[in-house]
């Protein structure tokens, strides 16, 4: 049966909760298309857990944006029953992670509810760069890894040297690796084998004070927010008086359930189970990503450390398209941010754009993501400005600032020093396209620090400006090797370099939200685009419009929106000459007043064909 309450619904299956279960919890983790979905469904298929009429590709990919894009933007946990070969029963609580190193944050909080992984290996491609980014996560949160070669289907695959390749370059022991082929279901059940057989269970006492981590949470307009939980030790059920350590705000639980992939009441949850919980928690304040819950008449004194909070490296301003959209606005980032914690805001304000927030993200794609998320899930229209990275900025009178928007750095007469982050980059790619790469990466500033030989592939370390790789490196770099490379970085530092803000000026009036950074070599470059592409959507006025690029008080780049010319000679039928003179000559003063006194008003299409292109 399902229960329906105020267009919620959650399906009722009277799931008793059963201590003698054993349990084990786990995530799927990968580099990008490595079929971590697509595994995920063929064990859903085999353990039976989905009706043949629901099934369907990236079962646990639940958002319209993932099911587009063919990529995983959330982690998805549901539980499953599996009857092993030795005739016991296994509560089986997955976990499908995201790929992309923009989501990394989202793949640790996840191994936070696990004791081991699956590492999914493409056979035909090998250890790719965030196989390893992926694989040190798991170690270093202490988990078992179990190791998966995938598409073995593949006329290219290379089963062997995948399994060489994790010994070699990851130094991950790959002795009970499962050689399988998600996409054909071939040997899918020897890794349900290998997962009870080899991944531990959890470690729990169901006597103790409750004592579970919320891992995520999502926002109900109807029954506030619900808490993704990891139990770890007492138990839960309904009418408890739960208390959330961090806040000391105290709920009394209305149900608590599991994954099936959807929501499913049950009557309990116990140590070592992955589940959520209601219980009217209407204030997203309430409650935090990375807290602990606890009994508010019989606590814990051991509660969780945490989740270490996400760095953001990529800021952005988000502006409603309409001005009275901004109290919406500042709602969705706020429910938005429950559920996705790896980014940030603040509230400022455009002289051009009027009241919005900066926002912080992990990369690019992630914030294509949330500002896509906010415009279909909230129904928002929203300008965003041009990324940038943090800046650190020394005054001439000592005092170091971090710049998140380009608009706020200070006067050049007024800067002793500006230093931009640096990104250690990896780079897997095939020996014949190394060239190619790093040609790339000397024009991006990169600097070489080693080359590694792993088979046919070749690892490149370099130490690079991360602005300079922010834009459109990655598509580049896979056009420039057919597809076949993976990059992954890690921040390094900041350090000095010779970098001024290019300003643009309308109508010699400058505009805020067009203000980039850049290194000095390439301010021409950067002008000349800006202003070229601003000339192509700025309407005609009556009078000439200047639109300028400037570091300081110099002039780098000009392109002019021609007036509009009415001609005033249009009644004058033959005659003399100097009478059109005359006309002419009266249309000229007129327009030299109007340029003197009219200002430009700049339309939102311009902003949206500017700050929403490529660069």
């Amino acid at each position: 049966m399902t229960e329906t309450r105020s267009g919620a619904a959650f399906p009722v299956h009277g799931v008793r909760y059963d201590a003698s279960v054993e349990i084990r919890n786990f995530s799927i983790i990968a580099h990008v298309d490595h079929g971590k979905s697509t595994l995920a469904d063929r064990i859903l298929e085999l353990t039976q857990s989905v009706a043949e009429r629901n099934r369907r590709d990236q079962m646990l990919d639940t958002l319209d944006l993932e099911r587009e894009r063919g990529i995983t933007i959330k982690a998805s946990p549901v539980r499953v029953f599996y009857r092993a070969r030795n005739g016991r029963t296994y509560m089986l609580n997955l976990i499908d992670t995201p790929g992309h190193v923009d989501f990394g944050y989202e793949v640790s909080r996840a191994l936070r509810a696990c004791e081991g992984v699956l590492l999914v290996v493409d056979a035909s491609q090998g250890v790719e760069a965030q196989t390893i980014q992926n694989a040190y996560l798991a170690v270093e949160n202490g988990l078992e890894v179990l190791p998966v070669i995938n598409k073995i289907d593949l006329p290219n695959a290379d089963a062997d040297g995948a399994i060489a390749d994790l010994e070699e370059v990851v130094g991950i022991p790959a002795d009970h690796a499962v050689k399988v082929s998600a996409k054909t279901g071939e040997n899918v059940e020897a890794v349900l084998e290998a997962i009870v057989e080899h991944l531990p269970p959890p470690r729990g006492d169901a006597e103790a004070p409750l004592r579970a981590l919320i891992f995520d949470a999502v926002y109900d307009s109807y029954q506030g927010v619900i808490p993704f939980l990891r139990v770890l030790d007492g138990r839960i059920v309904p009418g408890d008086r739960i208390r959330v350590v961090s806040t000391g705000r105290e709920f009394e639980v209305d149900r608590v359930g599991f994954f099936e992939p959807g929501f499913a009441v049950s009557e309990a949850l116990g140590p070592g189970e992955v589940g959520w919980l209601t219980a009217s928690i209407k204030d997203i304040a309430d409650t935090q990503i990375g807290d602990t819950v606890t009994l508010a008449d019989n606590p814990t004194d051991r509660p969780e450390p945490g989740f270490k909070p996400a760095q953001p490296v990529v800021f952005s301003g988000l502006y409603p398209t309409d001005s009275e959209d901004y109290p919406r606005l500042r709602e969705a980032l706020e429910k938005l941010s429950l559920n996705d914690a790896a980014f940030t805001f603040e509230p400022e304000t455009s002289e051009a754009l009027g009241f919005g927030f900066r926002c912080g993200f992990l990369g690019l794609l992630h914030a294509d993501i949330v500002q896509a998320r906010l415009e279909r899930e909230y129904d928002l229209g929203l300008i965003a400005t041009a990324p940038a990275v943090v800046y650190e900025v020394t005054t001439t009178d000592g005092v170091t600032e971090l710049i998140q928007n380009p608009s706020a750095l200070p006067d050049p007469d007024r800067i002793a020093s500006i230093r931009e982050p640096y990104v250690r980059l990896g780079i897997y790619v095939p020996e014949e396209y190394v060239g190619n790469v790093m040609g790339l990466v000397q024009e991006k500033r990169g600097e070489m620090k080693d080359m590694l030989y792993h088979g046919k592939r070749v690892e490149l370390r370099y130490e690079v400006p991360f602005g300079e790789i922010l834009y459109d490196f990655h598509d580049r770099l896979k056009s420039l090797t057919r597809g076949y490379a993976s990059m992954d970085y890690d921040f390094l530092e900041h350090r000095e370099g010779a970098l001024v803000k290019v300003d643009v000026l309308v109508n010699e009036e400058r505009v805020d939200a067009l203000s980039v950074i850049a290194h000095r070599d390439r301010a021409y470059e950067v002008g000349r685009r800006i202003v070229d592409r601003m000339a192509q959507v700025i309407p005609r006025q009556m009078f000439a419009v200047p639109i300028q690029a400037a570091v300081g008080g110099k002039i780098l780049a000009r392109a002019t929106v021609r007036a509009f010319r009415k001609d005033v000679t249009a009644k004058c039928y033959g005659g003399d000459i100097t009478r059109k003179k005359k006309l002419l000559e009266k249309q000229k003063k007129g327009k030299a007043r109007m340029k003197q006194l009219g200002t430009v008003e700049v339309p939102q299409e311009a902003f949206l064909a500017v700050l929403g292109s490529e660069e």
